[in-house]
């Protein structure tokens, strides 16, 4: 029987009865995978009233050692279950087997940074005035509503998801379509904790936007933690205008990589290529530009031509395959169209082709490699999110931090020199909220991320993720002195 996704609200698994069903697709193979139900509005609201009343009525917010036990045996949950998720996550989204292991991995070790960090939140006294006290502590915000993606869809829920937990927050988690059985999957092992509030907690997946749109206009939902798009991102700050919630925001990035003269371009282009084919490019730190010295134009044009024409694309569970398949068949032919208009502004050096023979029903292309240097070109300009890299010049230090600089977005970039002072010269002028020297992609649970610019605002991982979802509180009191005693003459 085909399996299918549930809502989970209030404690309990929402029945399907009377509710629109949608499919899950392999992206690798086009076939469906399960179903889940396609919330509307009234789960939505649903799910909002059991988060509103679970804040509002249980020990939760107040309860760290609670927050920290539940957060502990959910990790210890997700490891039990690692192996079979990282096969559901490879399946429904089409990242490969390997770094969806390493993404488990990774979601339990964010999991219990977290848990450690609910039982650290103190606040501060000071004395003011002889006998008056400022108390200030740190309180859970309230309702979190957490929009999540797909594209690295168990880390991505959970960087979120856990600072709330550890904060105090209660949660409404609006799960990507593209991926709602594995995070179905995923958060059933939050739900089978036995010592979780009922609706501390609470999940559900759709299609349509509405039930999206009811997180961020509720008045009873005080943050939304969205990642993904620009263009949503700049819709749900105007509908959440009114309410004037807390927004943290992940958007969009156009991760420029510096590399300068002193670079071995063969040492190096492998790197780069993994960079830019992480997740078939679906990756908002994923490598888009490639600012090379202009000594190293040819020779590194030349290495990571070879790395992209030698590139082994296949399904995502074949131990073989070096990059995986689109999230479906349109992002596909997008991305298809994309480099077949790169002819009229630059030059095509390696063009992905669509996959056919044992393929041809999955989303499947080659990587591309394109060198267009207008700046205000799209190719320079706008995110494509997939496996299409640009090759850019320079000549002088400034040149490059200028070019690098140039767009709307500042999330990610990198810096390859063996000179170390130019190095970190480099990535304190750059516009970018991390910066790796000598590598790319490397996103740790201790080390906060986030953007400048059109890239959001906000930061997750780390220790200030859990000022996203607190509030601080400032409580005055004149208690007075103890008078010195008098002594008797």
């Amino acid at each position: 029987m085909t399996p299918i996704a549930q809502p989970w609200i209030g404690g309990q698994w929402a029945p399907v009865a009377s509710r629109a069903v949608a499919e899950s697709v392999d992206p690798s193979t086009g076939m469906v995978l399960g179903q889940f139900t396609d919330a509307d509005v009234g789960t939505a609201e649903a799910a909002i009233g059991a988060a509103r009343h679970a804040f509002e009525h249980s020990d939760w917010a107040h309860a760290p050692r609670l927050r920290a036990a539940v957060m502990l045996e959910f990790a210890n949950r997700v490891e039990r279950r690692a192996d079979e998720l990282a096969l559901l996550l490879a399946q429904e989204t089409g990242k490969l087997l390997k770094p969806a292991q390493a993404e488990l991995a990774g979601t339990v070790s964010e999991i219990r940074f977290y848990a450690g960090l609910a039982r650290t939140i103190f606040g501060r006294t000071t004395e003011v005035e002889p006998g008056a006290l400022s108390v200030l502590s740190r309180e859970a915000a309230g309702v979190a509503g957490i929009i999540v993606p797909w594209n690295a869809a168990a880390i991505l829920l959970v960087r979120s998801l856990a600072p709330a937990m550890a904060a105090g927050c209660t949660s409404v988690v609006k799960m990507a379509p593209q991926s709602a059985l594995f995070q179905t999957e995923l958060l059933r092992c939050l739900t089978e904790v036995p010592n979780l509030p009922a609706g501390v907690v609470n999940f559900y997946s759709c299609t349509g936007s509405e039930p999206s749109e009811s997180l961020v206009v509720s008045s009873d939902v005080d943050v939304i933690s969205f990642t993904g798009s620009v263009r949503v991102g700049q819709r749900i700050m105007a509908s959440a205008a009114p309410t004037l919630k807390r927004l943290n925001l992940e958007l969009g990035g156009k991760a420029p990589a510096i590399v300068f003269a002193d670079a071995d371009p063969k040492t190096i282009a492998a790197q780069l290529a993994a960079a830019a084919t992480i997740a078939a490019g679906q990756q908002c730190t994923a490598l888009d530009r490639v600012l090379a010295h202009e000594s190293l134009i040819e020779p590194l044009r030349d290495a990571l031509a070879a790395h992209f024409r030698s590139l082994a694309v296949g399904p995502a569970t074949e131990p073989d395959s070096m990059m995986g398949p689109l999230i479906d068949i349109a992002n596909r032919d997008r991305i298809a169209r994309l480099v077949d208009q790169a002819h009229e502004q630059g030059k095509v050096i390696v063009r992905g082709e669509v996959l056919d023979g044992r393929l041809a029903r999955g989303a499947f292309i080659r990587p591309s490699l394109i060198q267009v240097d207008a700046l205000d070109s799209p190719f320079v300009q706008e995110e494509f999110f997939g496996p299409v890299l640009n090759l850019e010049s320079f000549r002088e230090e400034s040149e490059a931090v200028a070019r690098a600089n140039a767009t709307r977005y500042g999330l990610s970039a990198s810096v390859w020199t063996h000179d170390g002072a130019r190095a970190r010269r480099v990535a304190r002028a750059m516009r970018s909220g991390t910066v790796w020297i000598n590598t790319h992609n490397k996103l740790l649970p201790e080390a906060e991320t986030g953007g400048f610019g059109a890239s959001g605002y906000g930061r997750l991982h780390g220790a200030e993720a859990m000022l996203e979802f607190l509030e601080t509180k400032h409580v005055y009191e004149d208690i007075g002195r103890v008078k010195p005693r008098t002594e008797p003459t």
